[in-house]
């Protein structure tokens, strides 16, 4: 091993490790009880409020409301009021949220074998 290779593997081990806020505020939101659910149904297809709400078992209104609320403040879900009649509103994932489909595609497919 050379001095600069030794080096470098010291400074790998004493890095301190750390979670940056940004990351926390993303871990929160994902943390929280039905938010990948959600993010899980819309990686399929954009859908409508009541599709999401039929997709998802045991996830209240109040509740999905909320969270689609969350997705779009934070720049990972768009809603899409069509005008009608009659009027339907549909949620999609963003450019930013579209990000997230590979890393959500690989924990259902974990899932799915638990």
């Amino acid at each position: 091993m050379t001095e600069s290779t030794q080096t470098r593997d010291n400074e790998n081990v004493m890095r301190e490790l750390r979670c940056g806020a940004g990351q926390m505020r993303f871990f929160a939101l994902v943390g929280k009880r039905w938010t990948l659910a959600i993010l899980a149904m819309l990686i399929q297809r954009p859908a409508r409020f009541s599709e999401l709400a039929r997709a998802v078992p045991g996830l209240s209104e109040r509740v999905m409301n909320e969270r689609l609320q969350e997705l779009v403040e934070a720049g990972l879900v768009e809603r899409r009021v069509d005008p009608g009649p009659p009027v339907a509103t549909t949620y999609a994932l963003t450019s930013r949220g579209e990000r997230l489909r590979a890393p959500l595609q690989h924990l259902m497919e974990s899932a799915s074998s638990l």
